[in-house]
């Protein structure tokens, strides 16, 4: 009898340790393959058809920081397409933000946009998938849509700073004050050349440039190609620009009043 028991221990014990070993090794096995997946990549191209980008907001509003970039599409309603998807290549991830919030959200929704995607909202999804940082570097910002992201991502705790042109960000509609008013970091220039740059950097891993000013009118109108890549080569060189320039910006550093020869 006491045999038995014994046994039937033994032979516990011995199922536990090879559950243990089996568990480990799933583990290890997950976060190699989360290491070694295909990297982000994607282009866009604008003009972007008009779409209804409220459930993306809203979603982003409801869920919080949900870290996950879309995975790039095949061909969306205005015909973008991503070449790693044609390509198979392209990462992983959910398609959008918080795809049950935003799918609730886009049913609700009684607006007569069309609901599909499009450029901008794919732009959107990888501006709202930063979970830690955002770096923005932009010439011309006044877009609400991406606004209101930006705004969305600093209510929950991205640390965002952002560097743009001194002219450009006094313009009517721009989205540079009331980011300032809300908490925002924002330096600018001082100097007589343009701050030119267009590109952002979501968590130090993830880099958006191109030639898209962040505007309605070139979303919407202008021929602009915005490229979405994970590199570490390349992020670390923007990175390095964007922290040259945001010290070189720094406000101890401006000039109010002229000295005199």
């Amino acid at each position: 009898m006491w045999r038995l028991r014994w046994q039937t221990l033994g032979l516990a014990a011995v199922s536990v340790c090879l559950a243990l070993e089996t568990l480990g090794f799933l583990v290890g096995w997950l976060r190699r393959r989360r290491r070694h997946r295909s990297p982000r990549r994607e282009v866009l191209f604008f003009p972007s058809q008009v779409t209804c980008t409220e459930a993306l907001l809203q979603a982003q509003r409801q869920g919080g920081p949900q870290g996950a970039a879309p995975v790039p599409a095949t061909a969306g309603p205005d015909g973008r397409r991503s070449p790693g998807a044609a390509a198979g290549a392209a990462g992983t991830g959910p398609a959008t933000t918080a795809p049950a919030a935003a799918a609730g959200a886009a049913s609700n929704c009684l607006c007569p946009l069309p609901h599909g995607e499009s450029s901008l909202s794919r732009l959107l999804q990888y501006v709202l998938s930063a979970r830690s940082s955002l770096e923005l570097c932009l010439f011309a910002f006044s877009n609400p849509q991406l606004g209101r992201a930006v705004h969305l991502l600093h209510q929950q705790g991205v640390r965002i700073r952002v560097v743009t042109d001194c002219d450009y960000m006094a313009l009517n509609g721009s989205q540079i004050g009331r980011l300032r008013k809300a908490g925002i970091q924002v330096r600018h220039d001082q100097g007589a050349g343009y701050m030119h740059h267009k590109f952002a950097i979501v968590d130090k891993k993830m880099l958006i440039t191109g030639s898209l000013n962040w505007t309605t009118q070139a979303i919407q109108n202008n021929r602009e190609n915005v490229l979405i890549v994970e590199d570490e080569e390349y992020v670390r060189l923007f990175l390095e620009e964007f922290e040259r320039i945001w010290e070189e910006f720094n406000p101890v550093n401006y000039t109010f009043f002229p000295q005199r020869k």
